[in-house]
């Protein structure tokens, strides 16, 4: 009898340990990102359950561009999405970010909306123009757009506002113009009424996005950051294979239904491995190169980054 217990007991502590090692194996991250069309799969990823598949506790946090350097100098989250520019802008203010995959690419999923009067972007200055603060993806757009059409930020007038209210406010009325993306650029998309697509990332292809985290905890956590990488790509998979269910799933976390999402996110490519390599080995550093330019002119970063090539890491995509 006291043997069996003895066992019984020796079978409870194995078992216990097992379990606590099964937790262990769960890594926590917190992922700083906004609710723009190009980051779903890291929801798919969370609700369908691969994050927790491949060892990961994920907390995907929902943070304005303009502050989500701030969440990372802090150590309130570890990793980030979002656009190439902002990573260098975020590297040369001083808030180190290692890039360790490529998202998406926007093919006319980022915008600028206008009044039905303006032609063209010469009719821009001295309008308003409804945008996000700097240092954000819109902002940076307009910047771009701008430079391209031999103007510059101070040719308008900038009215400070988010994504969503920014496309909400043109609607509205208020406003000549609004630098927005999806899912918020389909609301302009149907109301022609109050204004048109002057341009997309499709005459302007300059918004692509990517995951980065914080160099110290890429560091100790390179298994971590694998199977986060890992998940995005299994998330890609499930698009694929069953493309209704990711859709419904994806659209939820954005209040839209699956036939609204796949409609938003057919401006968009998402990159699975063989796109990531392709963009880290050729297109990577020579976009970088061209956002810093915008990047000096428009007053967001003072100096460029003293080494590109430390902003990112291609290890995680082979």
């Amino acid at each position: 009898m006291v043997k069996t217990v003895a066992r019984i007991a020796s079978l409870a502590v194995a078992g216990a340990c097992i379990a606590a090692s099964a937790h262990a194996q769960e890594t926590k991250i917190t992922l700083g990102m906004s609710g723009w069309t190009g980051f779903a799969p890291l929801t798919l990823a969370d609700k369908a359950g691969i994050f927790k598949k491949n060892g990961l506790e994920v907390d995907l946090r929902m943070i304005p561009q303009k502050d989500r350097h701030l969440a990372l100098a802090s150590g309130a989250i570890q990793c980030a999405a979002t656009t190439v520019e902002t990573h260098v802008a975020w590297n040369a203010n001083g808030v180190p970010i290692v890039q360790i995959f490529q998202m998406d690419k926007s093919y006319g999923a980022d915008g600028i909306a206008v009044r039905n009067d303006i032609k063209n972007f010469a009719d821009l200055k001295g309008k308003s123009i409804g945008v996000s603060a700097p240092g954000t993806a819109p902002y940076f757009g307009l910047a771009w757009m701008l430079s391209k059409n031999g103007m510059g930020m101070k040719d308008v007038k900038l009215v400070s506002l988010e994504p969503q209210p920014a496309a909400q406010a043109f609607v509205a009325g208020q406003n000549d113009a609004a630098m927005t993306y999806e899912p918020y650029l389909s609301t302009v998309r149907a109301n022609p009424a109050a204004g048109k697509i002057l341009a997309t990332t499709l005459d302007y292809p300059m918004v692509m996005d990517t995951v980065g985290c914080a160099p110290t905890w890429l560091k100790a956590n390179a298994k971590a950051a694998q199977a986060l990488t890992n998940s995005y790509f299994e998330a890609l998979e499930m698009i694929k294979a069953d493309p209704a269910k990711a859709n419904e799933i994806m659209g939820a976390a954005v209040k839209q239904t699956g036939e609204q999402f796949a409609k938003s996110s057919s401006n968009l490519r998402w990159s699975d491995k063989a796109a990531n390599q392709k963009f880290f080995a050729n297109d990577l550093v020579p976009f970088m190169k061209d956002a810093q330019v915008i990047l000096l002119e428009s007053g967001v970063i003072r100096k460029a980054p003293d080494d590109l090539n430390a902003t990112f890491d291609t290890s995680f995509i082979k």
